[in-house]
């Protein structure tokens, strides 16, 4: 049996120690919130110096870049696990419901996500692109609803992420707000969907 080549072993050995840090500052922004999240506590956390920390990421934002990656993927994972039916009205309750409890259930991730919460960071392309793949998905469930026009993308967003918003904020760990999907979602099929 051939042994690997030192680069793939290096490679390799920095790749789970990036992971490790990643998720220290998961562990971290899942306790504080996003806003605690800093390089001496990350280290501190992780086990390792400060400098050892940049060894791995340049900079707090590339950090942020690879947990925003991460959190885009999951998401991008989320929707593709969904079943499609031969209903399109059922499949974006569906929708709907998965992404309120894909919000609700990490809240640091969902304000990385979506709310931009964190002052002077922009994802990287390479990371939005995975948030734009989901966005994707989303305007072409509301096009098997005959939604097609731009703006009820707009709304669609607007109004899901502001039941989250409303869920995380005023009712943490209930159901206040989740349980209105299924009215969110009729409303907005008689006001924009395909009249069937």
């Amino acid at each position: 049996m051939l042994k690997k080549p030192a680069a793939n072993w290096r490679e390799a050995r920095r790749e789970n120690a990036r992971a490790a840090v990643l998720t220290a500052a998961w562990e971290l922004v899942r306790a504080d919130g996003l806003a605690a999240l800093s390089l001496r506590e990350l280290a501190r956390r992780a086990g390792i110096t400060t400098p050892t920390v940049y060894a791995y990421f340049e900079s707090k934002n590339a950090i942020l870049d690879a947990m925003f990656a991460q959190a885009a993927e999951a998401f991008v994972e989320c929707k593709a696990s969904l079943p499609v039916t031969g209903d399109p009205q059922q499949d974006l309750l569906a929708d709907v419901r998965a992404f309120i409890a894909f919000c609700v259930s990490d809240v640091p991730r969902y304000q990385l996500l979506f709310q931009h919460a964190v002052p002077g960071f922009t994802p990287s392309a390479e990371s939005y692109e995975l948030a734009v793949k989901a966005l994707d998905a989303t305007r072409e469930l509301l096009a098997r609803n005959g939604a097609h026009d731009p703006r009820h993308l707009d709304i669609w967003t607007a109004i899901n992420t502001g039941l989250v918003d409303q869920q995380v904020s005023n009712d943490p760990g209930g159901d206040r707000w989740s349980r209105l999907a299924e009215d969110v979602t009729r409303m907005f099929l008689a006001q924009f969907g395909e009249r069937r």
